[in-house]
Order: structure tokens, then sequence, then C-alpha cells
């Protein structure tokens, strides 16, 4: 008996022929073997990195932990404390004994009726040794009418540093112009420091 090939003898170099002839399977192999690498080398890469910071966080968590407590303090003992103690200490009674005059002419300011305007003021800042002390605050200006003088005086009681207003006095004279105008003088209590 003799041997049969059954294969028919040009199947194989059609097969290879076939692989060879289309570009678009080499093309894709090749592409995916360069993903692989790229994937692989970045991974690589990555690890390496994770690796080399872990163990620089070890590094510094050993040295943390090799590090001594310090002991701790008693509040206020120590002289850093005392100090800062009585520079607060010396800011408040500094603060307690400031009156912010800008704030109390902001405010007379604000009430000053438009038909009244102010020939001069005068004020005198209270004593800062105590808290209750009074000061002297007078007001001298002119207005058109006895109804502005009124309107000034109710204005004036809403300002929280001034207490005890009163009008001194209100007269009528033929101004400049030869219009009427109102002369007046109101005197009040400036609050003590620290109490508004």
């Amino acid at each position: 008996m003799r041997a049969v090939n059954l294969l028919p003898k040009d199947d194989g170099r059609q097969r290879g022929a076939s692989v060879r002839e289309n570009p678009l399977v080499i093309g894709g192999v090749v592409g995916f073997v360069l993903v692989t690498a790229i994937l692989a080398a970045m991974f690589l890469t990555a690890s390496t990195s994770v690796s080399d910071n872990q163990k620089r966080h070890d590094a510094v968590e050993a040295q943390l932990a090799a590090t001594p407590v310090p002991p701790p303090t008693v509040p206020g003992t120590s002289e850093l404390e005392q100090q800062k103690n009585a520079r607060i200490a010396a800011l408040s009674a500094a603060l307690s004994g400031r009156l912010a005059w800008d704030r109390v002419l902001r405010e007379v300011s604000l009430v000053l009726p438009d038909d009244v305007w102010l020939t001069s003021l005068s004020a005198t800042a209270p004593v800062a040794a105590s808290a209750t002390t009074t000061a002297g605050f007078v007001i001298n200006g002119k207005t058109y009418s006895h109804d502005g003088v009124a309107r000034l005086l109710a204005r004036l009681s809403v300002v929280p540093h001034l207490s005890d207003i009163q009008l001194q006095h209100s007269s009528a004279a033929i101004g400049d112009t030869g219009r009427k105008v109102v002369e007046f003088s109101i005197n009040a209590t400036l609050k003590g420091v620290g109490s508004a």
C-alpha cells in the first residue's frame, strides 16, 4: 500500500499568500503589540514611582516617630504666655480709653438737616481714667428758621455718643443777603469712653 496525501497541494500556499496580501490584519497585529508594549512601559514606570514614594513616606514616618514629643506646658506659666497676657491687657486698656472721633463726627454729619450749616464745633475728649467721665460738645450754626433748629435738636438726640442735648440760645437776624437767618448754639454732653 501506498501512502496518499489527501490534502490539496495549493492549500498551504493560498493561506500564506492571503495573510501576506491582507495588510489590514498585519497592521492590526502590529498595532496591538505596540499598544501592549506602551501600556506595559507606563505600568512599570508608575509602579516604580509609587514604590519610590512609598519608601520616602515610610522614611518620613520613621523620622517622625523617632522625634521626641515635647512635654506639655501648663497654660499661663510660660514667660511667653505671661507677655501675651500683659500685651492683651495693655491693648484692652488703650482701646477702652479711646474715643472714635471720626465716628462721632460722621454721626453728627449724617443727622445734620440740609437747611442747617455749622459755623463752629468744639468738643473736649473725656478723660480716659474713668468710663463714666463726660465732656462737652458745643455746636454753633445757622439756619433759615426756628423749625430747622428744632429738627437739628431732634436729630441730634439719636446720636449714640451725645446726651443731655440743650439749646443754649437761638436768635433771628437779617443775614448778609437780606434773608432772615437764625443763629443758634447747642450744648451736649459727649458720653464717656467705652459707653457708646
